[in-house]
């Protein structure tokens, strides 16, 4: 502090006064706001399970197709030949959190309209590695839901058997566009 500076503070001091009994005064903590975690209504309606798995060996690719779905339609998914609309990257995330995330991604996606989805979940080493596991349960967890119509292991440029191809169901607005770009045909 120079000597400019020093006079300023005497200057702008000069009618402060010590307090005279220091333990009267007491110095609060700022109080903190707590804040209320408002619950995640969407994951309120999670109902992907958690429970005992049987781990999918990694030799093993991943491939599901509802009843009454055309073969020819696993083997569109199973080339890559839909285009993919949406992905979601569970690489390196707890399972809790993965379960989480699919059930969100899948609610948008439906809530979208999308019908083609990538999941890249990963590939371990060993059949019990992390990423082994989580591919394993996003398995179960796709054939759970009701708007999953089918889904297979990736092709090498996608991810491989580190991701899969995801086929949703048509929404209802889409199959009432199909069925009137169909009918404008048949006239």
């Amino acid at each position: 502090m120079n000597l400019d500076e020093k006079s300023l503070f005497l200057d702008a001091m000069e009618d402060v006064k010590p307090l005279k009994d220091c333990n009267s005064s007491q110095w609060l903590k700022p109080v903190k706001e707590k804040v209320v975690q408002k619950p995640d209504t969407l994951q309120l309606d999670n109902f992907l399970t958690t429970g005992f798995l049987e781990i999918i060996p990694l030799n093993t690719l991943l491939e599901f197709k509802r009843e009454g779905l055309q073969n020819g339609v696993l083997d569109k998914l199973r080339l890559g030949k839909y285009k993919q609309e949406a992905s979601l990257n569970l690489i390196r995330q707890p399972v809790e959190q993965c379960r989480q995330l699919l059930f969100a991604y899948i609610q948008e996606a439906k809530k979208d309209g999308l019908r083609n989805l990538l999941i890249v979940h990963g590939k371990g080493r060993e059949d019990k590695s992390h990423a082994n596991i989580v591919r394993s349960y996003v398995a179960r967890w796709l054939a759970e839901f009701d708007e999953v119509q089918a889904f297979c292991s990736a092709m090498p440029h996608h991810g491989g058997s580190g991701a899969c191809y995801v086929a949703l169901k048509k929404s209802d607005q889409a199959k009432v566009e199909n069925w009137e770009r169909h009918a404008k045909r048949s006239r």
